[in-house]
C-alpha cells in the first residue's frame, strides 16, 4: 500500500473518530468559516453539516456571543495558545437544549469550551478548533449543592416559626452595627417589644393559638419595617428590631405605628377570636455604650418601663 493510501486511510479513520466522540468539534478558518462540524454539533444544533460548511459561523449561529467569542479566538491566534471557557463563568457558548436525564431540570446544556489554534505546514496559525463539552450533569450537581448550602445557611439564621432572624444571627447583626457606629455620625436605634400577657393566651386558648399570635405579630412587624431594618425573634414572645440611620423620634414613630396595627388586629381560629397588645422600648445608640449588650439592655429597661406603666405603650430611653 502506498504512503498516499495510508495517509488517506488515516484521515478517513480520523474523521470517523471526530464524528462519533461525545463532544462537539468545530473547526473554523481565520475568517470564521466552518471547515468541520461533527455529528454532536449537528444533533444538538439541528443544523446539518451541508448547511454550515464553508459558511461564516456567526451567520449560521447568530445566538453566539459574537464579541466575546471573537476576542477569545483572536487571543488564541495572537498568543498561539489554547483558550478556555468554564461553565461557572459562562454557562454556555452554544445555546443547546439539555436532554440529559441525569441533569433533569436544566433546560440549557451547560458547557466547557476549549479553543485550540491549529498550525498549517508553514507553521502559521491557519485554523481554530472549538471543542464543546457537555457538563450539565456536573453543573446540576454543583448547583444543587450550592443551593442546598445556601438554604442551610439561611435556615441557620432564621427562626422557624416566624421567618424572622433568630436570636443568634440578630445579635451578630447588632454587634456589627455597634462596631460600625464607632466610625460614623449616623444615628441608629433599637426597638424591643413583647406580647402583653402572652402566658394567658397560651393558658386560655392553647399553644397552637399562641403560635398563631406570634406568627401574626411577626407578619405585622415585617409589614411595618423597611427593607433595611433587621427584625428578629429574640425568644418566646419577645422581638427585636434594629433600625439603621434612625433617630429615637423616628424609632418612636415606627414603634407606635406597629403597636396600633397590632392593637387593631384579631387572630381568628376555629374556636376563638383573639385580640392582644404589645409593649415596646426604644433606645437610640449612644457613644457612651461600652458594648452592644449595654445598648440592648438599655432598650430592655425602656420596655420594662412600658410594662410598669400599664402595657400597650412605647417608652423611649433618655
Amino acid at each position: 500500500m502506498s504512503d498516499v493510501s495510508v495517509n488517506i486511510a488515516d484521515f478517513h479513520w480520523g474523521l470517523q473518530v471526530m464524528d462519533t466522540i461525545d463532544v462537539g468539534l468545530v473547526v473554523i478558518d481565520r475568517n470564521f468559516n466552518v471547515c468541520l462540524w461533527n455529528s454532536f454539533m449537528q444533533h444538538y444544533s439541528g443544523i446539518g453539516s451541508d448547511a454550515v460548511m464553508d459558511k461564516n459561523l456567526f451567520t449560521v449561529f447568530p445566538s453566539l456571543p459574537k464579541d466575546w467569542l471573537k476576542a477569545k479566538l483572536q487571543a488564541c491566534i495572537e498568543l498561539q495558545t489554547r483558550g478556555f471557557s468554564n461553565w461557572e463563568d459562562r454557562p454556555y457558548v452554544f445555546e443547546f437544549k439539555n436532554y440529559s436525564p441525569v441533569s433533569h431540570g436544566l433546560t440549557t446544556m451547560y458547557q466547557n469550551i476549549v479553543i485550540t489554534p491549529l498550525k498549517a505546514l508553514t507553521g502559521d496559525i491557519s485554523h481554530l478548533c472549538i471543542m464543546v463539552q457537555d457538563v450539565s450533569d456536573v453543573a446540576k450537581s454543583k448547583i444543587h449543592l450550592r443551593e442546598s448550602n445556601q438554604q442551610l445557611s439561611l435556615m441557620s439564621r432564621m427562626d422557624g416559626l416566624t421567618g424572622l432572624f433568630n436570636r443568634s444571627h440578630w445579635e451578630q447583626c447588632l454587634q456589627q452595627e455597634f462596631d460600625a457606629l464607632s466610625v460614623t455620625t449616623q444615628p441608629s436605634s433599637l426597638v424591643i417589644f413583647d406580647i402583653d400577657h402572652f402566658k394567658k393566651v397560651n393558658d386560655c386558648y392553647g399553644h397552637s393559638t399562641g403560635d398563631d399570635v406570634i406568627r401574626r405579630t411577626a407578619a405585622m412587624l415585617k409589614k411595618t419595617a423597611r427593607q433595611s431594618d433587621l427584625c428578629g425573634r429574640y425568644g418566646g414572645e419577645e422581638f427585636t428590631v434594629l433600625l439603621p440611620e434612625t433617630s429615637a423620634d423616628q424609632a418612636l414613630y415606627f414603634a407606635e405605628r406597629l403597636r396600633k396595627r397590632i392593637e387593631k388586629s384579631v387572630v381568628e381560629t376555629e374556636e376563638h377570636s383573639v385580640s392582644y397588645t404589645i409593649s415596646l422600648g426604644v433606645c437610640e445608640f449612644n457613644s457612651s455604650f461600652s458594648s452592644h449588650t449595654e445598648w440592648l439592655q438599655t432598650a430592655d429597661k425602656a420596655l420594662y418601663r412600658s410594662k410598669q406603666s400599664g402595657r400597650n405603650q412605647t417608652s423611649v430611653h433618655g
